[in-house]
């Protein structure tokens, strides 16, 4: 191994994985996940070869694993949910909220995902939703797409969702209202919301006995230390923050893509692998966003990864408000309606093919032959090898 493998995180789990599951527990999911990035793009999935028809010119290529957790594989599905985002852009402002969690419910959502991170979800889209509904603030039902990510900067449990606010919205008699250039909700009342609705479906959860309380803090077992934990749950800030503003007519679209699709760690933040340690760059928040390193063993890199490989289905991108699915094709002309325009208009839809799309994304014809430059080039389709 050597510095900067292009392919940085796929060589450790190839080199690494077989170890790794020998001394820990891995679920279903993670396996696959692991297995499919360490044979992502190494002929092991099969080879594409296409033939030009015109001069004979022929090339192979290493099928990709196409898993949502591969730093591989998701350049083109971040453009393409980018692209379809285009058409439901408003003019008007648009927020960047987090809403984040204590530390000290790490152990809860690791042991109850699915549970906890739809109510991370939910309490979080309530909160946003009432209070810019009310009257005192926005007064309409703005727009929201939320993202789900569990990891810090060093690749750390750390669950949080990202969650991008237009700034304008729907009345309830159906017309457009408008925000002031800063976000429209103050952040003390969105935590104490967000908290307030985020604790009581998490005690109604342990009442009801379906919260599972991990061997890690088993003494939250007793009654009294459980009513302690939720009692200081309640006096700490739970820190929702605003990142930035943004412009709909462009910035929105740029922003969107950089969260929506992210996993951990890129194989950019990777500056040297070697038989047994990685070593990747991240920004300090606490040290004023200076930029260090830090270096761990492949197993330790591994389970790290790992803890951010999200359950089968569970859907990391969500959408409320005039958003959401039921109701956004409507409300979005009415919205286009009244504005008297629309700012992008989609470049394609859901039956364009995978050969239009990469041409409209990216110019890239792939029929033309790089030999001759006749648009006679065409898949043989794929074979498959074995493993060794």
């Amino acid at each position: 191994m050597c510095d900067r493998e292009p392919y940085a995180v796929r060589e450790v789990f190839a080199h690494s994985l077989d170890d790794f599951l020998e001394d820990h527990y891995t679920s279903r999911v993670q396996r696959d996940a692991a297995n499919a990035i360490a044979d992502c793009k190494t002929g092991r999935l099969g080879v594409n070869f296409t033939t030009c028809d015109e001069c004979g010119y022929t090339e192979a290529h290493n099928c990709s694993c196409r898993n949502r957790n591969c730093p591989s594989c998701q350049g083109v599905m971040k453009d393409v949910w980018v692209e379809q985002r285009r058409a439901e852009v408003i003019d008007a402002k648009y927020f960047h909220a987090v809403f984040t969690v204590p530390h000290s419910l790490n152990a809860l959502f690791l042991s109850n995902q699915v549970l906890l991170y739809k109510l991370l979800f939910s309490a979080a889209s309530q909160t946003l939703l009432t209070l810019s509904r009310d009257e005192n603030y926005l007064d309409a039902e703005p727009g929201i797409i939320m993202v789900l990510h569990t990891w810090s900067r060093t690749l750390d449990f750390h669950p949080h969702v990202h969650c991008i606010i237009s700034g304008a919205g729907l009345t309830r008699d159906q017309k457009l209202k408008l925000s002031g250039e800063k976000f429209f909700i103050p952040i003390k009342a969105a935590m104490k919301m967000f908290r307030g609705k985020f604790m009581e479906a998490l005690r109604s959860y342990h009442d009801s006995g379906i919260l599972v309380i991990p061997d890690s803090c088993s003494e939250l077992k007793s009654s009294d230390c459980w009513y302690a934990f939720v009692s200081k749950l309640y006096t700490t800030d739970w820190c929702p923050y605003i990142k930035e503003t943004m412009n709909g007519s462009g910035d929105a679209l740029k922003y969107l893509g950089r969260y929506t699709n992210r996993i951990a760690i890129s194989n950019a933040r990777i500056t040297a692998v070697t038989g047994s340690t990685v070593t990747f760059w991240y920004k300090d928040r606490k040290d004023h966003n200076v930029r260090k390193e830090m270096t761990l063993s492949h197993e330790e890199f591994i389970r790290r990864f790992l803890m951010h490989v999200l359950p089968k289905g569970f859907q990391k991108i969500r959408y409320y408000g005039y958003l959401s699915n039921p109701v956004k094709k409507k409300k979005l002309r009415i919205l286009f309606d009244l504005q008297g325009r629309q700012l992008f208009k989609a470049r394609f839809s859901m039956d364009t093919s995978k050969d239009e799309i990469l041409k409209i994304l990216y110019g890239i014809d792939v029929h033309k032959c790089p030999r001759c430059g006749k648009p006679t080039l065409r898949s043989d389709g794929s074979r498959s090898i074995l493993r060794e």
